[in-house]
């Protein structure tokens, strides 16, 4: 049985510093989305462009209610692919910083189906969620490999729980009257028009 230390996680998101997390699709990492000096070291140390909005994660459909609006079409689709593979644009509250959203009034939320990350999430909160690489690099597998990629000051823990290859989340627009599908992944399409 791995031994994750939630502990030394959580602590190390307090205090500003940036953790890798397992999501069902892969691993990602995780910075404290109320702390923009935590976020941009997200952008940084990705090589990632700050106009290229972050996604993030939350534990329940309650926490997505607390950073976004949800109307009856997005609750829907939430309640019936969350937690899992379906990543929501909505309108975003204020309490989400432009930082993380690249000054767009719209932020990406899911719900990852990951027992790891769900109870990370529900002890701390949200956290950014994006693929543990370097920007435009495959994203590993295993704890190993990420570590590869980064500089050692550049990730304070790492929650492993070996290795992690799903298939990506489906993305859509729900922040408009009409559910727009930007990228496909695990949710069909056909699963999203029954859902709506």
């Amino acid at each position: 049985m791995v031994k994750l230390d939630f502990y030394r996680a959580i602590d190390a998101l307090k205090n500003g510093n940036i953790i890798v997390y397992p999501t069902d699709t892969l691993y990602g990492l995780g910075a404290d989305i109320y702390n923009d000096d935590a976020v941009r070291k997200v952008f940084i140390i990705k090589n990632r462009s700050f106009d290229n909005p972050l996604s993030v994660a939350v534990s329940n459909i309650d926490e997505i209610d607390k950073i976004a609006f949800l109307n009856e079409k997005s609750r829907g689709l939430a309640e019936a692919f969350l937690p899992g593979g379906l990543t929501i644009i909505l309108k975003k509250r204020n309490v989400i910083s432009d930082v993380v959203t690249a000054g767009l009034n719209k932020v990406a939320v899911r719900i990852p189906d990951n027992k790891v990350a769900l109870e990370l999430l529900s002890r701390f909160g949200p956290l950014t969620a994006t693929s543990a690489n370097i920007h435009g690099k495959k994203t590993p597998f295993i704890i190993k490999d990420i570590l590869m990629q980064f500089k050692k000051d550049d990730i304070s823990e790492y929650l492993d729980i070996g290795k992690i290859c799903g298939k990506p989340s489906t993305i859509v627009d729900a922040s408009g009257e009409n559910i727009k599908i930007v990228r496909l992944g695990v949710v069909s399409e056909k699963d999203i028009l029954d859902a709506i």
